[in-house]
């Protein structure tokens, strides 16, 4: 009775693979649990999924619509679907005798031909003898005892891509060394490699790809919402200008009249500041866009691996792949400059008040006033008297203005050159552009004033990330001092590892705030300290610090001292300290370095807008030379 109740449900089951496979695995179901928002996935495919989600506290997600779950879900087993999957792999499926089974009936290959004969279909290969044979010219191979130890399996096609090259032989072996099959003879060139049978070494690499593909999905998730990230903040940021805007317009359009140029100018900042803000959320976007972009290509490229059928060629593939290296994803802190903003709206809102009293009222001493505005009349002479006010308020304004950066110049030792007379919405504009960039240079110059305690208030500890050092340099004291030695150590491989400079990166990455640490040197013969990116290039003379986009450094050539940035040299005087004090302002957007004595002498500073998380960075070259983080 139950195979009657069974049998139309194989139809059914026809053409429903593709239904009954994970979306992060790309293979049956294996415990299938459902998730609330009502999609399958296999049990261990979904607690890898959410493994990392748990350690950050980012919550859960469905990996295949995205919604979110802010507890982990009580994931039960899909007892239903898990029946439907073991009957869809015990019961072959049999096709539909109709003619709709007949249209989509897969083309079959062509059948193996005897080797021979050359016209009958071979019934079986002799793997011993590397030949087909048909039923007929298989006999001998049945009855004769001297074939008796020959290996006999189905047909099996292209039976020349199976071979050994050198031997003729069959390829049974695959070398993990040197990344090829070979056969039996082959063992002997390769007796010291590591080599595991073909079956093995396609389930041990296909074990590999399937955790890589999980892991790159993973990130794939997470570069997908940080893309949905930027585009609401850029929203936000673009609606909040939008509303500066109209407060702006609404202000001028009592004195749009008169102070027009003032209207513009004030629009313009706001403009100008959006657009800054949004190129940076641009930049960013494109960045994350390409990082999701590689690891979907490498995505593609395992998967592509994974279908092939045959175990030579997926073996070939497989061995083709190189994993690239893929960090997490970073959003810088971006964000409209609140003082910019607000500096321009108060300003308006000043200089309407101002205007409007000053249309209100008489000049003082004056009995015939001529009119002030096009759609007002001057007070009559009966009408009654106000207190005076002063004529030109916004000239009074500009002035106190002026006056205030002059004495900001006067104690940066700077002259103000003459000027000829300005009109007050000049002099104000140029009041406000001189106070904006005397406070940023203000700003480096209060760093710059201070002793080393109170710069020691910033100091930070770190110590040197080993996974980073060249095979030339030394870790010692708790990974806090490194030299070099001409005996390369034995380190093992890594990603993050210099190959072509003996240089060490610091362990602690900075993505914000103000930091301070010293470096004492011994023999300052060939060495240098600085910062960088953390996608700064390990290989090639580029990863040099200092030689690209990415690095800043001071360096200390035999007698000679350079600041470097973007393979850009900059001769210093030569100083004599022993102890480096570097001043990392990340949001300030400068970088300094001190040399550490009674008295703190500036030997360089940068000026750059940082946009990523930077790590403190080391070059050393010179045998005696030592660098000890204090």
């Amino acid at each position: 009775m139950a195979e009657v109740a069974r049998a139309p449900s194989l139809p059914v089951l026809f053409g429903l693979e593709e239904e009954l496979t994970c979306s992060i695995c790309l293979c049956l179901f294996e415990s299938p649990v459902t998730t609330p928002c009502g999609h399958n996935f296999c049990l261990p495919c979904l607690e890898m999924t959410w493994g990392p989600g748990k350690a950050s506290g980012e919550g859960f997600s469905c990996p295949q619509c995205r919604t979110h779950f802010h507890s982990r879900p009580e994931l039960r087993k899909n007892t239903v679907l898990c029946r439907v999957v073991e009957q869809f792999g015990k019961e072959p499926l049999k096709e539909d005798p109709g003619p709709k089974a007949a249209e989509k009936k897969l083309p079959q290959e062509s059948p193996v031909p005897c080797d021979s004969c050359f016209g009958a279909q071979a019934a079986q290969t002799c793997l011993s003898c590397m030949a087909s044979f048909c039923q007929e010219h298989l006999r001998p191979h049945l009855e004769s005892p001297a074939f008796k130890g020959h290996h006999l399996v189905p047909p099996v096609r292209d039976l020349h891509s199976r071979k050994c090259p050198d031997h003729g032989k069959l390829l049974e072996f695959h070398c993990q060394d040197h990344g090829r099959c070979i056969c039996c003879f082959c063992l002997v060139t390769h007796k010291a490699c590591d080599t595991v049978p073909l079956a093995q070494a396609k389930e041990e690499k296909e074990a590999q790809l399937k955790k890589r593909l999980t892991e790159l999905y993973t990130l794939s998730e997470k570069a997908s919402q940080s893309l949905d990230q930027v585009r609401a903040q850029q929203k936000q940021t673009n609606d909040t200008a939008a509303r500066k805007l109209d407060l702006l317009k609404s202000e001028f359009q009592e004195i749009k009249a008169f102070i027009q140029e003032e209207e513009e100018e004030s629009v313009k900042k706001v403009l100008a500041e959006k657009q800054r803000v949004l190129d940076k959320y641009d930049f960013v976007y494109k960045v994350l866009g390409k990082k999701k972009n590689e690891i979907q290509g490498e995505r593609d490229q395992i998967e592509m691996a994974l279908s092939a059928g045959d175990d030579i060629s997926f073996l070939t593939k497989a061995t083709k792949l190189r994993p690239m290296q893929i960090k997490d994803v970073f959003i810088p802190k971006i964000e409209l400059d609140q003082k910019v903003i607000h500096a321009v709206y108060q300003k308006s809102f000043g200089l309407k008040e101002n205007v409007k009293q000053y249309l209100t009222q008489p000049e003082e001493g004056s009995s015939q006033a001529k009119p002030l505005h096009p759609g007002k009349k001057n007070p009559g002479p009966h009408a009654p008297k106000q207190d005076s006010v002063p004529l030109k308020p916004s000239v009074d304004m500009a002035s106190k203005e002026a006056n205030a950066t002059s004495t900001a110049e006067t104690k940066q030792g700077r002259r103000r050159p003459a000027r000829r007379t300005q009109s007050p919405n000049q002099r104000a504009r140029s009041s406000s552009r001189t106070v904006l960039e005397t406070q940023s240079v203000t700003t480096i110059q209060t760093f710059l004033d201070k002793s080393r305690e109170e710069l020691l208030e910033f100091a930070v500890k770190f110590c040197l990330d080993f996974n980073t050092a060249h095979k030339k340099v030394v870790l010692s004291e708790k990974n806090t001092k490194m030299s070099v030695s001409e005996t390369p150590q034995n380190y093992s491989h890594h990603p993050q590892r210099f190959s072509y400079c003996s240089q060490v990166l610091g362990f602690q990455c900075f993505k914000r705030g103000i930091h301070y640490w010293e470096v004492e040197m011994e023999h300052s013969n060939f060495c240098a300290i600085g910062v960088c990116y953390g996608t700064m290039p390990r290989q090639g003379a580029e990863s040099r610090l200092g030689r690209n986009n990415s690095s800043w450094c001071i360096e200390w050539f035999n007698t000679r001292i350079s600041a470097w940035h973007n393979d850009i040299e900059k001769c210093l005087p030569n100083t004599k300290v022993q102890k480096i004090g570097i001043l990392l302002n990340y949001e300030g957007g400068f970088l300094i370095f001190f040399g550490v004595a009674e008295k703190m002498i500036l030997l360089y500073k940068f000026r750059a807008q940082f946009t990523e998380a930077l790590y403190p960075a080391f070059w050393i070259f010179s045998g005696g030379t030592t660098l000890s983080i204090c």
